[in-house]
């Protein structure tokens, strides 16, 4: 058995047996997609963390761009994590049906726009408020963001960059 089968189950166990819910299957269908949204954008938010990390260690070790050296590793994080964001939404989450028509190119344009908006643009207002107003850590503040981008971002990508087209 996969892994995304255990999870269904233990979901499904949880909530149908355990609480006693009653799910049809479009709610179900629903709640598997943004879970699954929440897989990819667990591992996303774990690549594009590390990826920050690394480019500010080595901005900071380097003595490079010190007053933006957390602006411009976010930016470097956001290009590699949004591709793999991408990879992974079109393949496991948002996946197309037969019926469907798909251009990858406008899909992958829209995804880095709904992400350019929320990851890039509002992460870096919300950056700059935490670390020069509030005093947060550099290294905490991309932590507390998500809290704003992943909600927004699922319906971005599920309503607009994803959204079903008929052949």
């Amino acid at each position: 058995m996969n892994l995304w089968k255990i999870i269904e189950k233990m979901i499904d166990f949880i909530l149908c047996k355990l609480l006693r819910l009653k799910i049809n299957e479009t709610q179900w269908e629903a709640l598997m997609q943004f879970v699954k949204f929440g897989i990819v954008g667990l591992s996303n938010t774990a690549i594009s963390y590390v990826i920050y990390v690394l480019t500010l260690i080595l901005f900071q070790k380097n003595n490079l761009i010190p007053s933006v050296d957390y602006l411009a590793a976010q930016v470097i994080a956001f290009i590699l994590s949004v591709l793999w964001s991408f990879y992974w939404n079109n393949k496991f989450v948002f996946e197309k049906a037969d019926n469907e028509e798909r251009n990858i190119v406008h899909a992958l344009i829209k995804t880095y726009i709904s992400y350019a908006f929320t990851g890039l643009f509002l992460n870096s207002i919300l950056s700059l408020l935490w670390v020069e107003v509030l005093g947060i850590p550099k290294i905490i503040a991309p932590i507390i963001n998500l809290l704003v981008s992943v909600p927004l971002n699922f319906v971005m990508n599920k309503f607009w960059a994803f959204r079903k087209s008929e052949k």
